[in-house]
């Protein structure tokens, strides 16, 4: 009787055992089957001119370990083409939110666009189901026009009363442009934390501190009304994002870190901005001007950098060299 007694004891410890080990095994894998870094869509599928929105979190994510630092998208085609390429800042629980519109030059075709995040080591991806179309926008339906009310009968005109002394006017406060906000009196430039439409130039805007400044405004309207009004400019667009948002980002984020390394980007590329204006000689959809100012620009701009700098160092070379 003892032994039978001793037996099943044994037998019960080793059966609650188990069924905690399964418990606590199943709540240990549902806790690691969250990614890292999550993403999704609101909707499965959209249009040209459709907004999306995309919402994701960052797991295990530290607000005073990763203060300032950014999320990088990069939106590719069907084709794995680059369409467009920008930066979100996480909120402090990790959370993060990004919206945008699906269309334009660069989605050209039908069919899943992939949404590639970055941050750090940490990656994660979303999908877009883009089905294309034409842009459609919803006019508002005209309100009816109100049926005109009777007019009243007269009433009898009052008293005139003693008029009131005029008090002196407060002088009228300065109108502020778009883009431009009043702070104690002053017009000052509304500064935006991140691109609303992909695709800005990054090191541009982290140069001159914001999408507004006029070298930004002025570099935008280069390559959307003349660039990449053409054929050429728009396969020679495509070439060249591949290539410059592979490094804009570090840098970007270098210039945001360091002022003295910002003002050293800026005074380099400040000349590269100003040869920029000969394109504005070109006529919009001219294929010849368009490639052949655009080619002037170019070698203007290796003779500058590279051609100048290698002549004035073999200038100086022979100098210190017939010194000896």
């Amino acid at each position: 009787m003892k032994m039978r007694l001793t037996g099943f004891l044994a037998f019960a410890l080793l059966s609650i055992s188990i069924l905690s080990y399964g418990v606590n095994g199943s709540a240990f894998a549902d806790n690691h089957n969250i990614p890292p870094l999550s993403a999704s869509t609101e909707l499965p599928t959209y249009g040209n001119g459709g907004n999306v929105i995309i919402t994701g979190d960052i797991r295990d994510f530290d607000s005073a370990l990763h203060s300032g630092q950014a999320i990088t998208y990069v939106i590719k085609s069907p084709e794995n083409n680059l369409v467009t390429i920008g930066q979100i800042t996480p909120s402090s629980d990790g959370s993060f939110q990004y919206s945008f519109v699906a269309g334009g030059p660069l989605w050209k075709l039908s069919g899943d666009y992939i949404v590639e995040l970055h941050f750090g080591a940490t990656t994660g991806e979303a999908k877009i189901i883009y089905t294309g179309g034409e842009f459609e926008q919803s006019l508002p339906e005209p309100e009816p026009e109100p049926e005109p009310e009777p007019e009243p009968e007269p009433e009898p005109e009052p008293e005139p009363e003693p008029e009131p002394e005029p008090e002196p006017e407060p002088e009228p406060e300065p109108t502020c442009g778009a883009g431009t906000e009043l702070v104690d009196g002053v017009c000052q430039v509304i500064k935006s934390e991140e691109p609303e439409n992909g695709g800005g130039c990054l090191i541009a805007t982290a140069t001159y501190g914001t999408e507004l400044a006029p070298q930004v405004q002025f570099l935008r309207e280069i390559r959307d009304n003349t660039v990449m009004s053409t054929t050429s400019g728009t396969a020679f667009m495509t070439g060249f994002n591949q290539l410059y948002y592979s490094f804009s980002p570090i840098i970007a984020d270098m210039e945001r870190e360091n002022p003295l390394f910002q003002e050293a980007v800026r005074a380099f590329i400040t000349p590269m901005v100003s040869t920029l204006s000969i394109m504005t000689l070109a006529d919009d959809g001219s294929e010849v001007e368009v490639l052949g100012l655009g080619i002037s620009v170019i070698a203007l701009n290796l003779g500058m950098y590279i051609a100048a700098p290698a002549l004035i160092g073999i200038k100086v070379h022979k100098h210190m060299k017939s010194r000896k």
